[in-house]
């Protein structure tokens, strides 16, 4: 499979769409990203990597990073975990308060933003340095120790988390939170705020892309049936109320971000991580969708 010559061709393709969609400027810190910038890296399961644009400059991965949040709450907590959070498709904004009460304090997923603050509090409750154990599996998965978190953009992300404050406040009159609100709030954004490249991102989602391998960083171990099934819910929760479509387009379980990430995988074969910054309304990358149903298409390698 030549992935240069298809890379090329799908920057060339999408080019046209480069003005489409605005960056999440309801982010202080994210507004100021300039939203030109365009990059998509493969690295595959035998090590090699093909990249196109922007793929070694760092970017927020906000939301791509509930996958590493979900990974180690689930080896730390196994099939407890989905006593706290289900693994539902959500049909409804990631910010949703409407479903969050009709479900009684039970987020649907561990992808939308209530999920995620409740692993945020599992972490905070079970390991022993939260902040610096959560970043060092990152840095472990991406097999990069210079990877931080971004202050200035998780500080940001707080003083104007007003609908996520009250999905925390929610949560803890359901009975959902263990620990106090503030502290789960800044650990929550803390994680959202990791920069990394496409490069990195990629080389990061590979675990997952070892689907029939079990999955060890450091103390965090899953089962290869632990694996499949964090890539079954990348499948039909990572894209939010935009998870159909995702799904229809491209078919590789994958998760977005609001900073304009995607990472997603090719079970034994790649992982790939795309950029962009301007959204669709939906929240998700307008150049990075289109061209991850454009590698599909022009490789015919998908989940389907």
């Amino acid at each position: 499979m030549s992935y240069n010559k298809i890379l090329t061709k799908i920057a060339a393709e999408i080019a046209p769409l480069r003005n489409q969609g605005k960056q999440a400027d309801y982010i202080p810190a994210l507004a100021k990203v300039d939203p030109d910038h365009f990059g998509i890296c493969i690295t595959t399961t035998s090590g090699k990597s093909y990249g196109w644009g922007d793929i070694d400059t760092p970017f927020s991965i906000q939301s791509v990073s509930k996958v590493f949040s979900l990974s180690m709450a689930l080896a730390i907590m196994g099939e407890e975990l989905w006593k706290r959070v289900d693994k539902e498709p959500s049909g409804s904004a990631f910010n949703s308060l409407i479903q969050l009460e009709l479900d009684h304090g039970i987020p649907r997923n561990p992808f939308i933003n209530a999920g995620a603050i409740v692993v945020a509090d599992i972490l905070l409750s079970h390991l022993p340095h939260p902040h610096s154990d959560y970043l060092k599996f990152v840095r472990r998965m991406a097999d990069d120790p210079t990877i931080n978190y971004n202050f200035e953009v998780a500080t940001s992300e707080r003083s104007v988390g007003y609908i996520n404050a009250a999905i925390a406040n929610m949560l803890k009159y359901y009975g959902n939170l263990e620990n106090e609100i503030e502290d789960v709030l800044h650990f929550y954004f803390l994680m959202c705020s990791v920069e990394m490249t496409c490069r990195q991102l990629s080389h990061a989602f590979l675990a997952y892309a070892h689907a029939k391998s079990q999955f060890e960083f450091g103390d965090i171990r899953l089962t290869s049936s632990q694996v499949k099934r964090i890539n079954a819910i990348m499948q039909t929760c990572g894209f939010y109320n935009d998870a159909g479509e995702y799904s229809y387009l491209v078919g590789l379980p994958g998760k977005s971000g609001v900073g304009g990430g995607i990472g997603a995988v090719y079970p034994r074969r790649y992982a790939v991580a795309t950029w962009s910054p301007r959204l669709n309304s939906k929240g998700n990358s307008v150049m990075g969708m289109k061209a991850l149903e454009l590698l599909t298409t022009y490789t015919n390698e998908s989940i389907f």
